[in-house]
């Protein structure tokens, strides 16, 4: 966490319960509280300048939603994952992501063909690089929401963004295994050269396997736990 406190700004209109509920749950889906980690209301009370209130309502959100999970005699801690929600959640989204590409691959204009152009060249930059950084994970979500965006789908899209929210809190476990962040992000280049030239049927394919490679590198990583 942070060593500064966090001031609210008076301004901004949200309720702290929500603000609090947000600050958490991205601190979990960016990595800062890591599966298996506590969260401990009073440190977080003090932190965020609120009272436990706030703090005990956004826990309680985000517990229902399968982020956090209470242990006995530990508390609340960032939830991890079981193999066998593993294998659910990417078999879902194999679907989905596939249906996704496929109608991206029809429908996109110019627009997204040139988003998905640029994204291409940022990717193979990257991977010109001797070492890659650890913010290169996130080229997922840029691929991902330009596919979304083409696919002309709004409930799909809706769909998706909220199974991706969830997949983004432990994305970064199966990128911890050697080499499989460089050949995700190949996987990702490929997609989007399938979608940007109109070849739907490449893409699909594409990215049902891409999506399997991430459910069998997320359960080896989940083993070595």
């Amino acid at each position: 966490m942070p060593d500064t406190p966090v001031v609210w700004k008076d301004e901004e209109l949200t309720p702290i319960r929500d603000k609090v509920y947000q600050y958490i749950k991205q601190a979990i889906v960016q990595g800062i509280y890591k599966s298996g980690d506590r969260i401990i209301e009073r440190e977080l009370a003090d932190q965020l300048n609120v009272s436990r209130t706030p703090i005990r309502e956004a826990l309680f959100r985000l517990e229902s939603q399968g982020f956090v999970k209470t242990l006995p005699r530990r508390g609340v801690v960032v939830s991890k994952l079981s193999p066998e929600e593993v294998i659910e959640i990417f078999t879902i989204l194999s679907a989905l992501e596939s249906l996704a590409t496929k109608l991206a691959a029809h429908k996109a204009n110019d627009t997204h063909r040139e988003e998905l152009d640029a994204i291409v060249a940022e990717i193979d930059s990257a991977l010109s690089e001797p070492t890659l950084k650890e913010e290169h994970w996130k080229f997922h979500f840029k691929v991902n929401d330009v596919i979304n965006r083409a696919s002309g789908s709004p409930r799909l899209t809706s769909m998706l963004d909220g199974l991706s929210e969830y997949i983004r809190a432990f994305v970064y476990l199966g990128y911890e295994l050697p080499g499989r962040m460089r050949k995700a992000m190949e996987e990702h280049r490929d997609q989007a050269r399938a979608v940007r030239d109109g070849e739907a049927e490449l893409a699909e394919n594409l990215t049902k396997i891409h999506v399997e490679n991430a459910k069998k590198a997320f359960l080896e990583a989940l083993d070595k736990e």
